[in-house]
C-alpha cells in the first residue's frame, strides 16, 4: 500500500467512515515479506512483471536482499534502543515494482517505489528505475543508446538542462513555489541526474523519450510530493547512437501524460 492510501484509510477510520470493499481488497498479496516485533517489510511485483519469469526472478532476488538488509538494520536498532519500538512501533518497509513500458520487444522499463517508515517525523518515499534487457536477461543502463554518456559530458549536461526545465514547468503548473536549491541536486552524472525510464510512444515498439522520476525532496519541498517529467526524444536526437536511434520515435500517448501527474 502506498503512502497516499495509508493516509486515506487512516482519515476514514478517524472519522468513522466506511471504506468501499474495493479499497481494502485492492491491496495485492506480497511476493516476499518478513514480519517481526521490530520490522514489517514486504515487496510486490505487478502482474506484467510476473508474466516474465527471468525478470521476476531477478527482481525478487534483489528484493529479498533489500528486505534482509533492512531487517538486519532494524534488529540492531531494536537491540540498542528497544524503547523506540514499544507499543508495536516497528519499522515498516514496502517496495513495489511496476512495469511502465516495453520498447522494441526487448527493453523493459520498471519503476521501483520504496515506502519507508522508521519512526521519523513522517514516512519517506524513494523512487528508482530499472531497465531490463529481455534479450540479454539482465539489467542495463541507458548508456548504449547514446554516443557518449560521460559524467559532466555534453549529453548528460543537455539531459540535465532538459529535465530541470521540465520540472520547473511542472512546478508552475502545480502552483508550487520555485524556491531553494533543488537544481543543485540534479547533476550531469548518470547516477545523479534522476531515475530514468523509457517513455511509451504512439508508435508501437518505440519510445517517445525519457521520463525522469524524482521522489519527495529530490526536486523540491517534501509537501510537493514526487515529480515525473518527460523529455521528448527529438530534444536529444543528435546525441543518439545507432542503437538508440532505432528505438526512439513517435509522440507520448495522452494517457501516459495523465499517469505522470
Amino acid at each position: 500500500m502506498i503512502a497516499s492510501d495509508r493516509v486515506a484509510i487512516s482519515v476514514a477510520l478517524l472519522l468513522g467512515l466506511s471504506l468501499p470493499s474495493s479499497a481494502l481488497a485492492a491491496e495485492p498479496k506480497p511476493d516476499a515479506a518478513v514480519k517481526t516485533d521490530y520490522v514489517d517489510a514486504s515487496v510486490t511485483l505487478d502482474a506484467a512483471i510476473k508474466g516474465n519469469a527471468a525478470l521476476a526472478a531477478n527482481l525478487l532476488a534483489e528484493a529479498k536482499r533489500w528486505i534482509e538488509s533492512n531487517r538486519a538494520e532494524a534488529a540492531t536498532a531494536f537491540k540498542a534502543e528497544p524503547e523506540l519500538f514499544r507499543d508495536g512501533r516497528g519499522w515498516t518497509f514496502e517496495r513495489n515494482y511496476r512495469q511502465t513500458s516495453i520498447v522494441g520487444g526487448r527493453y523493459v522499463s520498471i519503476v521501483r517505489t520504496d515506502y519507508l517508515n522508521t519512526g521519523g517525523a513522517h514516512p519517506n518515499t524513494d523512487i528508482n528505475t530499472i531497465l531490463w534487457d529481455d534479450s540479454a536477461k539482465k539489467q542495463i543502463s541507458i548508456r548504449p543508446f547514446f554516443k557518449e554518456t560521460a559524467d559532466n559530458g555534453a549529453t548528460l549536461k543537455a539531459l540535465r538542462a532538459a529535465a530541470i526545465a521540465a520540472v520547473a514547468a511542472e512546478k508552475k503548473k502545480r502552483g508550487a513555489y520555485d524556491i531553494g536549491d533543488w537544481r543543485q541536486g540534479i547533476e550531469p552524472k548518470l547516477l545523479r541526474i534522476g531515475a530514468i525510464s523509457l517513455a511509451s510512444s504512439t508508435m508501437a515498439g518505440k519510445s517517445a523519450g525519457l521520463d525522469f522520476h524524482y521522489p519527495p525532496y529530490a526536486a523540491g519541498a517534501y509537501v510537493e510530493g514526487s515529480y515525473v517529467v518527460f523529455v521528448p526524444w527529438r530534444s536529444f536526437k543528435t546525441r543518439l547512437s545507432p542503437q538508440g536511434a532505432a528505438i526512439f520515435a513517435g509522440e507520448r500517448p495522452p494517457e501516459a501524460k495523465a499517469d505522470s501527474k
